[in-house]
């Protein structure tokens, strides 16, 4: 039973890997892309180190692959959004299809810094953008 469940799981990670390799090479921009990566290589890497702690059912192993799965779960959302905010900082394209882009009226594109809705306010020389 051990190794059926190891091996569902073996498989069960390589195919959400595979589905994240397909994701980056299809998808058609770098935010969609790291949505891909980030969420299926999560999961397929988690499904493969369970099945690595499951089949080999020692301590210092288990204790490796959650080490593992902790890790993964803790910096791949961060790691993502900060390269999806990098790479908008540095003026990478977004998809045609992109609906609302909720960061363009609150990123000065000539400084490079995030505005606040604050300053707009109590600077009345930058005008208000919110009827535009």
């Amino acid at each position: 039973m051990t190794d059926v469940l190891t091996a569902v799981g073996m498989l069960s990670g390589s195919t959400f890997m595979l589905l994240a390799a397909l994701g980056v090479v299809r998808l058609p921009d770098l935010l969609t892309r790291l949505h891909a990566t980030t969420k299926a290589a999560t999961l397929g890497v988690t499904l493969i180190m369970l099945s690595v702690a499951l089949h080999f059912a020692e301590t210092a192993v288990v204790a490796r692959a959650f080490g593992i799965i902790l890790f993964l779960l803790l910096t791949a959302p961060v790691a993502a959004h900060i390269i999806g905010r990098a790479g908008y900082f540095v003026g990478a394209r977004l998809w045609n299809g992109t609906v609302k882009d909720e960061l363009r009226p609150h990123y000065d594109p000539l400084t490079h810094r995030l505005r606040s809705g604050r300053e707009e306010e109590d600077d009345p020389a930058s005008g208000s953008r919110h009827g535009d």
